[in-house]
């Protein structure tokens, strides 16, 4: 049976308590916090940025796992391992040269991970597999108000564990998870769910934390 990591998304907490959503993410057994960085040119939203992660990073040992939704991403490298990132992702979408980007965030000393948005196939996944430690597959498109999870990613994210195999490469999954829909995306190869609402919106936190690692792991 594999484990299944729970990664709890700062971005959808309330944004005036973001330390207060650190402790809590890791008091109620979080694997990992996963923080968004969107700049209102790559995507239409806008969140934060190093500055913010390096604020955050002594609320919690847990690691720090950042998506970057960054038009330029490269730009932003060295001041988030700095300000205290662990894991970056960078979209296939937003670099041309995918090799140099990803050893560059390697000779930073953070894991480096390739991002696609929803609709993008897999381009260039099987040559980078040995420069990379996480697969991050979004499972929505970024919406006002709602993200809603999209069914056809599932066969995406077949293909990723596929081509993965036996590497120790986390395939992640973000956008519209919850407790509905966990089952179809472990059983096809997720191994770090990214949950955004379903934890933020619960009325206990904890409670939805540890109930989505059950149906997780009963699905596994």
């Amino acid at each position: 049976m594999k484990t299944i990591k729970i990664a709890p998304s700062i971005a959808a907490a309330d944004h005036s308590r973001l330390g207060w959503a650190v402790e809590v993410a890791a008091d109620s057994g979080a694997d990992i916090i996963h923080l968004d960085l969107e700049d209102g040119v790559f995507i239409p939203n806008i969140t934060f940025g190093p500055a913010t992660v390096r604020s955050l990073r002594p609320y919690t040992d847990l690691p720090f796992d950042v998506h970057v939704e960054l038009a330029d991403p490269e730009l932003y490298m060295a001041d988030l391992v700095e300000a205290g990132s662990d894991i970056i992702s960078v979209h296939s979408e937003a670099c041309p040269y995918l090799f140099r980007t990803l050893r560059y965030i390697k000779s930073l000393g953070a894991k480096a991970g390739v991002a696609y948005n929803a609709a993008s196939p897999l381009d260039g996944l099987s040559l980078v597999l040995d420069e990379i430690s996480v697969i991050h597959l979004m499972t929505a498109d970024t919406e006002i108000g709602d993200s809603r999870f999209i069914p056809a990613v599932l066969p995406k994210i077949k293909e990723a564990a596929q081509l993965v195999g036996e590497r120790p490469i986390d395939i992640q999954v973000d956008g519209g998870i919850n407790l509905e829909n966990v089952p179809q995306v472990v059983q096809v190869g997720a191994t770090v769910l990214i949950v955004g609402r379903a934890v933020w919106s619960a009325a206990d936190p904890a409670q939805a934390i540890a109930e989505l690692r059950s149906v997780a792991q009963r699905g596994t």
